[in-house]
């Protein structure tokens, strides 16, 4: 079970499908001797993790490609014969944690209390024994790792429970994965995101590039590590013109997106163009490739 699992973790998928169940009333293992030869291995190491994922991750077939042909796709497209990486959208928590990395936000201590993200005022307006009322953090603490978040049962926050994390009233052995548009109106939306997105405009604004262009691939490269495609470039610089010119006319309303999050705002940088910029960003972080593991 365990010597699956660490496969599940790396591949997004196990060699027995049933994560929970792998007796008679569960699936076969797409390839026992394999899992027989991790569990052995696992096992003969004196239970050591770390020897068990570092045995997978070194292996040749983890360091494939996730991309495949149209044939092997058609072949087997849940990917059983393992002749490329597994392709899948993070969990809930690393989500988050890498759209704050790639803004500079996250916050990467180790230990300590749990950390209050932004949160809808009045959601815990429901919840009986006693009656409270939920204080995000103000500080540093804003930042912190998906792991530390605070998690209220039954009450799960809604960006993680727009991406499938559970509400822990019950063991849960595999997570499902879904496809909605709550996920993408949290991507744009959420207060930490929407941040994350002010923060990396700001950023691209302060590193000098000379033109719109360029400063568009400097938000492209620090979240998908490349250069924009020319159909990107052009669908980037005419939402670029468009909130340029909304906000260049309505200063109010960029003052209140600017106003989102507990960074500071640079003060030495045209708030309409930051504005701007931030609707960019935000396009940005939408994309497939931020929040998939390829």
């Amino acid at each position: 079970v365990m010597a699956n699992r660490f496969w599940y973790l790396l591949f997004g998928r196990g060699l027995a499908a049933s994560l929970d169940d792998l007796g008679g009333q569960g699936f076969s293992p797409d390839h026992p001797e394999l899992l027989d030869r991790l569990a052995l291995e696992f096992i003969d190491s004196g239970w050591d993790v770390k020897h068990a994922l570092k045995l997978i991750v070194m292996s040749r077939t983890y360091r494939q490609s996730s991309q495949e042909s149209e044939e092997l796709r058609e072949r087997d497209p849940l990917n059983k014969l393992v002749a490329r990486q597994g392709r899948y959208r993070y969990p809930a928590e690393t989500v988050r944690d890498a759209v704050l990395s790639i803004a500079g936000l996250l916050n990467e201590a180790i230990g300590g209390e749990s950390a209050r993200p932004y949160q809808p005022a009045g959601y815990y307006r429901h919840l009986n024994f006693p009656v409270r009322e939920y204080q995000a953090s103000t500080d540093d603490q804003q930042w912190r790792r998906g792991v530390y978040m605070h998690w209220q049962r039954q009450y799960l926050h809604p960006m993680l429970k727009a991406f499938d994390a559970p509400t822990r009233e019950e063991c849960t052995a595999q997570r499902p994965r879904s496809n909605t548009a709550l996920a993408s109106l949290v991507l744009l939306n959420d207060p930490t995101f929407t941040e994350a997105a002010r923060v990396l405009a700001a950023t691209a604004m302060g590193e000098g590039a000379a033109t719109n262009a360029e400063r568009i691939n400097l938000v492209v490269r620090r979240a998908a590590t490349r250069d924009a495609d020319p159909v990107e470039l052009e669908t980037l610089e005419a939402l670029l013109s468009a909130s340029q010119d909304y906000y260049g006319a309505h200063p109010a309303e960029a003052e209140k997106l600017l106003a989102v999050g507990l960074k500071p705002v640079p003060q030495d940088v045209d708030q309409a163009q930051l504005a701007a910029w931030t609707c960019v960003a935000r396009a940005v972080l939408n994309l497939n490739e931020m929040y998939t593991r390829n």
